[in-house]
């Protein structure tokens, strides 16, 4: 039976550039912003890194492991680049952890970028990909797995329409307070109900936009962080599930959450010893591409029980002062989402959080965070969690 990595790997800096619209950098740019930021948090040099695993999805930063390699001059050590849709950062974050808890390497890099708001794109560029036989705009569906979950929890459209709309304001308020986020501005639920819709429901405010933006992480064996500082954070679980297509093949699936969620979760907290998710989790960064998306993952990840995200969104439960606060520095929705970024950016804060330097977002004394970074659509995706600690 395989062992995992709980408490075999620390994180002992990291970085991450302001996302956005970031018209004054491009990717390397961006990805060196992050690189310097976290090899200073580590205190580190350059030198000391023995292997590095970059992730972007799309082709328009570079392929293979060269763009990264020349990019930094690193010194002729194994640099690999990973792309898995939209887990492509927790991807390399995993390739990073895996090579120090085998023994393979001392002191790995990963790092995450994405450069799409040149591409003249309103959305994310078009690349003719089919998933499971169906061509699909990433709002649309989405907005199927809204109005199923409408149907199958007897919601009223504008019940449902409200539900999700509080999720927004919410990130809407958590981005105000972090000066790294793309979107910095509050809403109000009239704004987000009667906001210009995209996909029915999704309107303007369910859909995260596009930005621009890296992240950066230095991992390291356990027994060794507190030789680099003395607040490191620990990898308590990382678990990745990838869709094998029987969703949209078979009739039981409901289409009202994300089976793969359910997979890599089950199988990060028997990894990190979670019992009780809901009460043992402090907090967490979730892949909101859409509002929709925040609600059914709350369910999936044993946060609220099967057809009750509802109650627990309304009463404030994920707030930032809540008993589980969800996206408190913003998410996708607001911190942005440059795709290969995302992964890392969600641990980025989780690190933050759990050493107490999150200024006007800090949580109260944190134990576990937990990051979902998902890829694809309801039916067909890719699915990475990570569960970090002190």
């Amino acid at each position: 039976m395989p062992e995992g990595i709980k408490d075999k790997v620390a994180i002992i800096g990291m970085g991450c550039t302001r996302f956005g619209e970031r018209w004054d950098k491009s990717g390397d740019d961006l990805m060196v912003d992050a690189f310097k930021e976290c090899i200073e948090d580590a205190g580190i040099e350059k030198k000391d890194i023995d292997v590095a695993y970059w992730g972007a999805f799309y082709p328009m930063q570079g392929l293979s492991g060269m763009p990264l390699s020349t990019l930094l001059h690193l010194p002729f050590i194994g640099v690999t680049h990973v792309e898995n849709m939209c887990a492509s950062g927790t991807e390399a974050i995993r390739g990073a952890t895996y090579a120090v808890a085998s023994g393979a390497s001392d002191i790995a890099l990963a790092i995450g970028v994405e450069k799409l708001k040149d591409v003249g794109y309103g959305g994310l560029p078009a690349f003719g990909v089919s998933m499971s036989g169906a061509n699909l705009t990433a709002p649309g569906g989405f907005a199927m797995l809204a109005t199923r979950y409408f149907a199958t929890y007897n919601l009223s459209p504008e019940e449902g329409k409200r539900m999700i709309g509080r999720v927004s304001v919410k990130s809407h308020h958590n981005g105000t307070l972090n000066p790294k986020a793309h979107l910095r501005r509050e809403v109000t639920l009239d704004d987000v109900v009667k906001a210009p819709i995209i996909a029915w429901p999704l309107g303007l405010y369910d859909c995260c936009g596009v930005s621009d933006g890296s992240a950066a992480a230095i991992v390291v064996r356990a027994e060794e962080a507190k030789k680099f500082r003395s607040d490191p954070v620990y990898i308590k679980a990382l678990q990745i599930a990838i869709s094998s297509g029987e969703e949209i093949q078979y009739t039981d699936f409901d289409m009202a959450h994300v089976e793969s969620t359910t997979h890599a979760a089950a199988r990060a907290y028997k990894e990190a010893g979670i019992k009780n998710a809901r009460e043992e989790i402090s907090m967490a960064e979730v892949h909101d591409c859409f509002s929709i998306t925040e609600t059914v993952t709350m369910e999936d990840l044993q946060f609220s029980p099967r057809g009750h995200a509802r109650e627990d969104i309304e009463s404030g439960f994920f707030d930032l002062d809540g008993g589980l606060p969800v996206q408190p520095d913003g998410g996708l929705k607001c911190f942005g989402h440059p795709i290969g970024a995302s992964g890392i950016r969600m641990i980025y804060e989780m690190y933050k959080q759990l050493q107490g330097k999150a200024d006007a977002r800090q949580i109260k004394d944190p134990k576990y965070g937990l990051t979902h970074n998902l890829g694809g659509v309801p039916h067909a995706n890719v699915c990475s969690i990570a569960i970090v600690g002190l």
